[in-house]
């Protein structure tokens, strides 16, 4: 495939499209940058050349046209001596020289512009080229939040497992028992304190009950 025709495929090519369509997206987007790499490097090249071609012409040409102004000058002086065997000589030459001096920049304006056209195709690839690049950036980017994402979700269904849940289960029922141990034990605490302080009470008032009864027994027998 010729360098034009990769370069028409590339540019009029929907990268969008291809990697809608592709088995393997980011695979195909590399493809496609080192298929324009390859092809930018020789358009590059190819361009050089037709530069270096513009600048040989252009001395070419001028060269030409300053020889032109010469012959024309050695035609003015031999007329002013009278020689016109000479001026016609000198014309002959002078119109030689014109006439490469134009065929030579007619070579130069068709190298001109294909050396334009050459830097506005390559302009045009190296925009194709920047798009791909950013597509492969978010390729990339795409997939390593969607293998953090397959990651992820493994991870929860692991922790959802029936093996898991049981082990949860466990562990709630156990810490469930330690607090209710510890709740017995501070009830029989609290149990046998109460009771302590409703026996002082009892005891209280029996003895003040009982005080009452020998002080009325006491009464009764002083009375008799």
């Amino acid at each position: 495939m010729g360098i034009f025709t990769r370069f028409r495929d590339i540019v009029s090519s929907n990268i969008n499209a291809m990697l809608d369509r592709a088995e393997d997206p980011e695979k195909l987007v590399r493809l496609m940058i080192r298929e324009m790499e390859d092809t930018l490097v020789e358009l590059k090249s190819a361009c050089a050349g037709v530069m270096a071609d513009v600048k040989k012409v252009q001395r070419q040409r001028d060269e030409a046209a300053a020889r032109t102004r010469i012959w024309l000058e050695r035609a003015e002086m031999a007329v002013s001596k009278g020689r016109e065997d000479l001026a016609r000589e000198a014309l002959i030459e002078k119109r030689r020289y014109q006439q490469s001096a134009e065929a030579l920049t007619r070579e130069y304006d068709g190298h001109r512009s294909l050396s334009d056209q050459y830097q506005e195709d390559i302009r045009q690839l190296e925009d194709k080229l920047k798009s791909a690049r950013e597509k492969q950036r978010l390729l990339v980017q795409r997939h390593v939040h969607a293998e953090r994402k397959r990651r992820a979700q493994q991870e929860i269904r692991r922790v959802d497992s029936a093996e898991a849940i049981l082990k949860f289960d466990e562990l709630e029922n156990r810490i469930e028992r330690m607090e209710s141990e510890a709740e017995l034990v501070n009830y029989g605490r609290t149990q046998g304190l109460e009771d302590q302080l409703d026996r002082l009470s009892v005891d209280e008032d029996i003895e003040r009950e009982l005080e009452a009864m020998k002080a009325a027994r006491g009464g009764s027998q002083k009375g008799a």
